[in-house]
This record gives C-alpha cells, sequence and structure tokens, in this order.
C-alpha cells in the first residue's frame, strides 16, 4: 500500500509540475495574471482544482526579456490509513520561470 501512495505522490508532483510549465507558457505571451492561473489550473488534470494553489510572480518592470515566476502548490494527502497517521499532509510544489516574448499592449 505504501507504493501505491508513493506512486499517487510521484503522479501529483508531475501534474503539478505540468501545471507550472504551462502557466508559465502562457505568460510568456500575455501578462495576463488571471490567463496564467486559469491555464495552470486547467493543466492539473488530476488533481482537485480546489487544492490547488497557484501563484504568478510578474516582473518588476515589464520588459522583453524579464522572467515571470508560475508556482503551483499542492497538499498530499496519503489515503493508506497506517501511511496517513504516520505521515501528514505533504506540501508539493514546482516553479517554472520563462521569459517574457512579447509585450501585451
Amino acid at each position: 500500500m505504501g507504493i501505491f501512495d508513493f506512486g499517487r505522490m510521484i503522479f501529483a508532483y508531475n501534474d503539478i509540475s505540468n501545471a507550472a510549465r504551462e502557466g508559465a507558457r502562457k505568460a510568456i505571451v500575455t501578462q495576463n495574471v488571471t490567463a496564467i492561473t486559469d491555464e495552470a489550473m486547467a493543466a492539473t488534470t488530476g488533481l482537485a482544482t480546489s487544492e490547488v494553489d497557484v501563484n504568478v510572480t510578474p516582473c518588476t518592470t515589464l520588459k522583453i526579456g524579464c522572467l515571470i515566476t508560475v508556482n503551483v502548490a499542492y497538499d498530499w494527502k496519503p489515503i493508506t490509513p497506517i501511511i496517513g497517521n504516520v505521515v501528514g499532509p505533504i506540501t508539493l510544489s514546482a516553479t517554472t520561470a520563462m521569459p517574457v516574448e512579447h509585450l501585451q499592449p
């Protein structure tokens, strides 16, 4: 059962890692924080979106080449009762930063 829970944790990490990458890809062409967050949330296919937290850190001075960072976090909980009593929720986090390629007017 521990292997099953570990597999679920790896799946959740891969899912949020993909979500951070998709959000950052959206961020390099549009700097709309709501659109970036929506794109990252849509990319979390296997997780409940109510448990996913997306944070976007825009550039201090918006110009081509500045980095926009997207961080996606998820509180993973084991479903096996014995492991759940020993290991509480673990916060998984993935961050992606990409340079701006196009400025929105």
